[in-house]
């Protein structure tokens, strides 16, 4: 018998399922099935795979934004792939919840698991299933065709032995895993085989790392998604962030079907990623060390593997040092945490683009009032050595994306996040969207618009005053006006208010007031003769501030009064005399 009936003869007594379905064990069926699309030769077909953990992190958003952008500016596919091979980490509702925080900050997929009009989970796209989990026939096709090839084995290892041989290589200073000589079942016949089945015996599916080596197609030239290998045992590779890379070859015969015929990620992702047709995988740079693992999987399945593009970590500044968000320490790291402080979607996509692309910024200097996606993104410019994610960045960034929002936009974000996120601010904004607008809109025409709100619960923070059930005097009166001059000032204001003054004629009363009263009518007169004066007009219209607003620094008081109109503005005037 050839050596290839026996590799025939054991890959019918282990995917006998396989070979029983109209499909058959032939994996051409497979390449037939996901053809190239018919996409232009530029088009970068990028996706998303995360597992269903449950905790949706800002690495969540910055991985699926950078894949985003890729395929949106090349004219290609963007999808998403649910990577559930895990079932221990599964947590129920966890792609629901991703989706729908992603589609929050304004990333949506064009193909892959999507979410239907009942809110539930669906697929669309011709390339699917979209869940690992239910391409379980696909795995143990390709494994069945390595098992013919010689390159993959049944390993029947139990952990008890593979904890010997780790004692054994700790003694001998040896890399630990399965390789050469520990490789035990690299040889095994199919009757061997069937005698542990029938025995109950539990097994893995390896890789033969010797024979997929020796198999390998020698170089390859390097450039775009290609790589090279020599016989010196490296592979080489161009990363589309990083550039060339150099690895050993990998001599580990890495587990591609788990004990209960799960693939490992190593091997599910490769296939997925080839009948997916995916040209660009952009990842964490944890995925670094598997990189020869993947490139030589591909190689010995005989695809062209896509271009691997390894991010670097976001990272903070604690005590002067960098280190690593962690999802323990930094409440910043989870999307809920934006989503419930207020910050607009657009002002982090665009703060992400400043940590994604060195020459973003640049280019929003050149480009003040432009979209976003007028910006080029190119993976070349991105870093590689950890990105430091820096709140007052965040802010900074937020505050000019805010300012160049219309008030009538912001004003609908500011509902929509309150019916979400704070029921009680809901309830005092929602009824009058048309005076909110205004709220909104001081301060933010002219030549240099006012840039001092970042986000949604610091507006409403700074807007409640309009607002009687969230109006208070939280400020002291001025130090040099006394209590009778308060009252003095708010009677004689509240005497001569008239709220369809102009302007000038309403500071031309409050100049009235200061003087009556003792009060110098310019800062510059009490400045040149302070002994003269109580204070000056300032200290007039900081008592009047405070009793409309409760507070002694606020937008312009003449705009605010407009927006509150002559009953309130009265009703305020009363409260502060009594206060």
């Amino acid at each position: 018998m050839s050596y290839e009936d026996k590799n025939i003869l054991m890959a019918d007594l282990l995917f006998s399922h396989v070979i029983n379905e109209p499909s058959g064990g032939d994996t051409s069926y497979y390449e037939g099935l996901y053809p190239p699309r018919d996409i232009p030769r530029e088009a970068a077909v990028t996706r998303l795979g995360p597992s269903p953990t449950g905790f949706i992190h800002l690495g969540n958003l910055y991985t699926a934004f950078m894949n985003e952008k890729l395929s949106r500016q090349t004219g290609g596919i963007f999808y998403l792939r649910i990577e559930d091979t895990d079932n221990k980490r599964e947590v129920e509702g966890a792609a629901l919840s991703l989706i729908t925080s992603l589609r929050h900050f304004g990333v949506s997929f064009d193909e892959g698991v999507s979410i239907g009009a009942d809110m539930k989970i669906i697929e669309r796209g011709a390339y699917g299933p979209y869940h690992q989990s239910q391409r379980r026939e696909i795995y143990h096709a390709y494994a069945r065709r390595l098992i013919i090839e010689g390159k993959a084995y049944p390993c029947f290892m139990t952990e008890e032995e593979l904890d010997e041989i780790r004692s054994e290589q700790e003694s001998n200073r040896e890399t630990p895993g399965v390789y050469g000589k520990y490789a035990k079942y690299r040889d095994i016949t199919a009757e061997q085989a069937g005698n542990l089945l029938r025995g109950e015996n539990k097994y893995v599916i390896r890789l033969n790392a010797d024979a997929a080596n020796s198999a390998a197609g020698g170089a390859l030239p390097l450039g775009g998604a290609a790589y090279a290998s020599d016989e010196k045992g490296t592979v080489t590779v161009v990363d589309g962030i990083r550039g060339r890379l150099t690895f050993p070859k990998n001599e580990m015969d890495v587990v591609l079907l788990k004990s209960d015929g799960i693939p490992t990620y190593h091997f599910a992702h490769v296939i997925d990623d080839h009948l997916m047709r995916t040209t660009h995988v952009i990842r964490g740079e944890e995925w670094l060390s598997s990189l020869p693992i993947h490139l030589q999987l591909a190689d010995t399945l005989g695809f062209t593997p896509p271009v691997y593009c390894h991010s670097t970590v976001l990272m903070k500044i604690e005590n002067g040092k960098k280190r690593k968000l962690s999802k323990r320490k930094d409440p910043e790291l989870s999307l809920e945490y934006y989503r419930e402080e207020g910050y607009h979607p657009q002002a982090i996509l665009e703060y992400l683009l400043t940590v994604i692309n060195s020459n973003f910024e640049e280019w929003r200097d050149a480009n003040p009032n432009a979209p976003i996606s007028e910006f080029k993104m190119t993976t070349e410019k991105m870093g590689v050595s950890g990105i430091l994610f820096d709140l007052d960045k965040l802010e900074d960034v937020s505050k000019n994306v805010l300012a160049r929002i219309p008030a009538s936009d912001l004003a609908d974000f500011m509902i929509r996040w309150a019916r979400l996120n704070r029921e009680d601010v809901y309830s005092a904004i929602a009824d009058d969207a048309g005076r909110l607008v205004k709220i909104l809109d001081i301060g933010r025409s002219g030549d240099k618009p006012r840039k001092d709100l970042a986000y949604a619960s610091q507006i409403w923070d700074f807007i409640k005053y309009f607002y009687d059930d969230y109006f208070e005097i939280a400020d002291p009166w001025p130090e040099n006006v006394p209590p009778g001059d308060v009252i003095a000032i708010l009677k004689s204001y509240d005497a001569s208010f008239n709220l369809d003054d102009d302007r000038d004629t309403w500071f031309a009363k409050i100049r009235q007031i200061a003087k009556m009263g003792g009060y110098a009518e310019k800062p510059k007169d009490y400045k040149r003769e302070p002994e003269k004066y109580k204070g000056h007009v300032g200290d007039v219209s900081t008592v009047i501030r405070i009793a409309l607003v409760g507070r002694a620094n606020s937008p312009d008081i003449y705009e605010i009064q407009q927006i509150l109109g002559a009953d309130e503005v009265r009703m305020r005037l009363a409260y502060a005399q009594e206060a």
